[in-house]
């Protein structure tokens, strides 16, 4: 089970609309000039919206669904155009992140989503390359915080390991940043989150990058790795088994929970 992308493509949706559109607009007779100059839009502009590689507007889809005389229907795929939670790559990941009872997550240069403050979280986000609209923002922030409800159960058992990297670099301001380290100092205190540090220095596997080991109910292990623009989900056994040992070998370095939170501590005491 793997899944890869080296670019990210325009949601379905986008490409879904636009093209009712430009069907609507064939249909009625309606040249593209024309529903660009009633729109207030560039011709460029619309004939991207129509081919999905932008976001058809509501203004868009209302100026049309008149001109096209189209009752309705052309507006109503406005509610199909709501940002996407996550990447397109990330939703399978997701799905079994939420049916998971047991979570190994290794960061090297990011504090693992599961335990970002919203202020972290918003930093990363406004970050992005290429721009993510509000709206997407706005979305994602909510999604990543609702994830967030998992550490909640009991039953559930979490393991980060994070590099020391990410520990030391504040994202926005030395406040925010502190916040985000007494959070992870309370969620630690829960006797089914284990948060360590792992050392920064010296070469480890841990510097090929970061990894989340996933266990089922069923006793399944599956592994997921993630880059800019692509994630793969590793369910075959070999591939599974080598981040496996990498895991136990980068948990060697690391900080004891008791010494890792101190080293949290010290560093939220000195900002």
């Amino acid at each position: 089970m793997n899944a890869s992308s080296s670019a990210t493509p325009p949601p379905m949706s986008w490409q879904y609309c636009g093209n009712q559109i430009k069907l609507w607009r064939t249909r009625a007779g309606v040249s593209r000039d024309d529903l660009a100059a009633e729109a207030g839009y560039s011709c460029e502009s619309l004939r991207s919206m129509e081919a999905g590689r932008r976001k058809p507007s509501l203004h868009l889809l209302q100026v049309a669904d008149d001109l096209c005389d189209a009752k309705g229907i052309l507006v109503a795929g406005a509610q199909f155009l709501r940002p996407e939670k996550y990447p397109y790559f990330a939703e399978e990941y997701m799905r079994y992140e939420a049916e998971a009872v047991v979570i190994h997550w290794f960061e090297t240069l990011l504090i693992p989503g599961l335990l970002q403050t919203e202020e972290t979280a918003r930093a990363l986000l406004n970050a992005n390359w290429p721009p993510l609209d509000d709206d997407t923002i706005e979305e994602r922030v909510a999604a990543r915080l609702a994830r967030q409800t998992a550490l909640t159960t009991q039953t559930k058992s979490f393991n980060f390991l994070i590099g020391e990297t990410p520990l030391r670099n504040p994202l926005s301001t030395g406040e925010a940043h502190k916040r985000q380290l007494l959070h992870l100092l309370a969620v630690g205190e829960a006797r089914h989150i284990v948060i360590q540090v792992v050392p920064g220095t010296g070469a480890h596997p841990g510097l090929n990058g970061p990894f989340i080991l996933l266990d089922s109910a069923e006793h399944q292990r599956l592994a997921y790795e993630e880059g800019r623009a692509m994630g793969l989900l590793h369910s075959e056994s070999g591939k599974v088994s080598l981040l496996s040992q990498r895991h136990a070998m980068i948990l060697q370095r690391a900080l004891s929970p008791e010494d890792s939170a101190e080293f949290v501590s010290k560093l939220a005491e000195d900002l």
